[in-house]
């Protein structure tokens, strides 16, 4: 045990203060107590603590005020909230304060020291005993349910790589795959790096291909639990009947063809992060089962008598709406607001497409590495201006594929337009008119040149590339402009531009009203 952590309990109940203050003596921790908000106060201006765990109803105010001032003074302490059995609204607004985590009464005092443990970064407990990574295919007797017989037959689901297994095999953390600077990623990593530091459960929104989970990873290798399993379930891949199953695991003899104990997904996660990509794609039946796992902090597998304790950050992600699937009726209101108490949006690429550049770079060295490539090609001018028109319904992921297509096809150090491989449908005549005035550029840099004897003249090769080109596509914008009377909107469309790119580009161009006299 270590007496490098000190810790100051806070509640009125003389009983439950030494209750809590004999629980954490044993565990080897400096202990302070108070029974206001007064007497706490007045004991974190003398002295700072690792953490602080208080009661939510205190004579003289409230927990919320501790973590307020904890907040306003910008104190480091960890705060742990204690709240009424039931008081879900009360656990909601604690996390939204800047709790690291809550309990609620009467506490058991196993997951209170493991809360404790947690929030100060000692190793956790032992995860679940791990089972065989998949059930015998035995065929099922004679008068089995089909979901059983098929739920006999389904492999176990691993959990995905551990922080250090990510790092190994993709050379680089989930933060540093967040490509572009953006003024939208920027706030998405802000809020990655604010989040990390509770446990309050996070609900990613955002259309497919954005790169939830992504963020969700990110999310979770910048917290306490990174070094711990981070499993990650597509809630609508999985068969309806086989969701409880999947999720808490089963006993042995639970039905026929379960012929040994197996683990589910909160076990697999137990201290680390359960990921539930698409939760609005869980039936309601599942979600009343899930609400009670979160706020018991318990499972039952199927076949057993008792629920086990689990210790889980949960992360959720979807495209869709779910205030409006709640007020339609297809998802639990209670369920919602214990998943939404920190939302992140994350963008879809067409508004951040300034960003462009930066994610295909990243994206071409990754591809090119895992297929043995060296150097990763590179886009051409006019290849990179055909991807910033497309819209990308399907986001980075699409881009992702795209490479990968462009990659193959290419077979050289450069990637062009030709190599994208994308419909000229796409592309409005004033889009094309666009991309043709940089391909002479792109041409007179790569011809050869011409021999003295055939009469020729050798073109001068522009002195600075970069500035020539931001030349070209500056005399563009403002023929464009100039032709729809400096409306940029109108201008933009005629480019095929939105009025963000549109903008954008008129910044870094230092295009202005005043440009065109």
């Amino acid at each position: 045990m270590s007496h490098n952590f000190s810790l100051l309990v806070v509640d009125d109940e003389p009983d439950l203060r030494t209750l809590y203050e004999l629980t954490l003596l044993r565990e080897g921790y400096e202990m302070d107590t108070a029974g206001t908000v007064e007497e706490a106060l007045d004991h974190l201006r003398q002295r700072s603590y690792s953490a602080v765990i208080t009661d939510m109803r205190l004579p003289d105010g409230s927990g919320l005020d501790v973590l307020g001032w904890l907040e306003q003074q910008g104190r480091s302490e960890k705060a742990l909230v204690i709240t009424a059995y039931g008081s879900a609204e009360n656990a909601v607004e604690a996390l939204k304060a800047g709790a690291y985590d809550y309990l609620t009464k009467p506490v058991d005092l196993r997951q209170f020291r493991s809360v404790v443990a947690s929030a100060l970064g000692r190793l956790p407990q032992a995860a679940p005993t791990p089972v065989p990574a998949e059930l015998p295919r035995e065929p099922a007797a004679d008068g089995a349910k089909p979901a059983e017989a098929a739920l006999a037959r389904q492999p176990r689901a691993e959990p995905r790589p551990t922080r250090a297994r990510i790092e190994a095999g993709s050379g680089t953390n989930a933060l540093q795959r967040l490509a572009g600077d953006s003024a939208a990623m920027r706030q998405v990593r802000a809020l990655i790096e604010k989040v990390a530091r509770s446990m309050a459960p996070v609900l990613l929104q955002g259309e497919s291909g954005t790169g939830k989970e992504l963020v969700a990873r990110a999310i979770h290798e910048v917290s306490a639990r990174g070094t711990q399993a981070f499993v990650a379930v597509n809630c609508g891949a999985i068969p309806e009947q086989l969701l409880e199953a999947e999720f808490f695991g089963y006993r042995k003899g639970a039905f026929t063809g379960a012929n040994e104990d197996r683990e589910g997904f909160f076990q697999a996660a137990h201290n680390g992060t359960l990921f539930l990509d698409e939760i609005g794609d869980l039936p309601l039946a599942m979600q009343s089962k899930l609400l009670r796992s979160i706020q018991e902090r318990s499972v039952r597998p199927v076949g057993a008598v008792a629920e086990a304790p689990v210790n889980v950050r949960i992360l959720s992600a979807t495209h869709k709406d779910l205030g409006a699937e709640v007020a339609a009726g297809r998802f639990r209101q209670d369920l919602f607001y214990r998943l939404n108490v920190i939302q992140i949006r994350v963008p879809p690429l067409r508004e951040r497409i300034e960003d462009l550049s930066a994610i295909a770079e990243r994206v071409l060295e990754r591809i090119a590495r895992d297929a043995g490539v060296s150097p990763a090609p590179r886009l051409t001018a006019s290849a990179l201006a055909q991807l910033e028109r497309y819209p990308f319904p399907g986001n980075v992921r699409e881009l992702e594929n795209l490479l990968h297509r462009a990659l193959a096809l290419a077979g050289g150090e450069q990637i062009g337009a030709d190599d994208l491989g994308l419909p000229d449908a796409l592309l409005d005549e004033s889009q094309l008119g666009a991309l043709d005035a940089l391909e002479p550029l792109a041409a007179a840099a790569t011809a050869p040149p011409v021999p003295p004897e055939a009469g020729g003249a050798e073109p001068d090769l522009p002195q600075d590339l970069a500035t020539y080109l931001d030349e070209v596509e500056r005399s563009i914008l403002l023929r464009a402009l100039a032709r729809h009377r400096f409306n940029r909107t109108a201008a933009g469309a005629a480019l095929g531009l939105s009025l963000r790119q549109m903008r954008y580009r008129m910044a870094r161009l230092g295009v202005s009203e005043e440009s065109d006299s």
